[in-house]
């Protein structure tokens, strides 16, 4: 079967082997993705982004690296993302318009969705990695938001970017997770690559005086101290756990405000 030659129907499609082993930059067979989200949730059709399950998205040219199938964040949970992101962003001190900035693009499948909630919003994403970048600028080329997708470090290239001061700015902070996520004991959100915390203090320093909305990615387990950290880098915040997976393996955000208080 595509897919499963010289693997042996014995390994397991599974977080390891797709981000840390031998699949983690190779681009996915259809039905490597299939087995993917079967061999790990129980559900063949997992792995569902940009509104298409993975036979329509795959059919229409749409392309994932191993570690990305696992990054990525699926559409049942990007589409309660965005929910809340807009909801929020709704009560932002008074804006013409929204900037939504994802400084680690994967995907851009959040991004995707976030736009499909915040009316007149653009965003703008970045992406160091250039196979990463390669395959996702070509996906999202196919899709109906618009979303600037820049290859680089976020560091350097966000200062240099002009965004109009009547704009709120929203900001979807999901670096790689890598080790700092333990599913037994949970997510360190000091050991993520960069640490949430360093995101979060860098973007404030960029747009110093302006409104900020933060949506920070996070696990249904995550180490109470790092989550303390980061809250005590903002004004106000809300963590918001969504069960869509097993009991123990779910995600959510924590929605973050800087400057201004919902």
């Amino acid at each position: 079967m595509e897919g499963r030659e010289g693997n042996g129907e014995d390994v397991a499609y599974d977080r390891a082997l797709l981000l840390h082993g031998a699949k983690r930059n190779e681009v996915l067979t259809l039905e490597e993705v299939r087995r993917y989200g079967s061999d790990s949730f129980g559900d063949a059709e997992y792995v569902r982004i940009y509104g298409m399950p993975p036979a329509q998205w795959y059919g229409r040219g749409i392309r994932l690296l191993g570690r990305t199938a696992v990054e990525c964040t699926r559409d049942a949970l990007a589409d309660l993302i965005g929910s809340d992101v807009a909801s929020l962003a709704a009560k932002m001190p008074s804006t013409s318009g929204f900037a939504v900035i994802d400084p680690f693009a994967g995907s851009c499948n959040t991004l995707y969705w976030i736009l499909r909630h915040l009316v007149k919003a653009e965003g703008i994403a970045f992406e160091l990695d250039p196979l990463v970048y390669a395959l996702s600028n070509r996906n999202i080329a196919v899709l109906d938001r618009n979303i600037e997708l820049v290859q680089g470090d976020y560091q350097t290239l966000l200062e240099s970017r002009h965004i109009p001061t009547d704009r709120g700015v929203v900001v979807f902070v999901a670096p790689p997770w890598g080790t700092a996520l333990d599913e037994r004991i949970g997510l360190d959100l000091r050991r993520t690559t960069p640490p949430i915390g360093e995101v979060v203090s860098r973007i404030e320093r960029t747009f110093s005086g302006r409104p900020l909305l933060f949506a920070t990615q996070v696990y249904e387990k995550v180490n109470p101290a790092s989550l303390a950290d980061l809250r005590a880098l903002v004004d106000w915040s809300e963590l918001r756990i969504y069960h869509l997976n097993d009991e123990g393996r779910n995600h959510g955000i924590l929605l973050a405000t800087r400057g201004w208080t919902p």
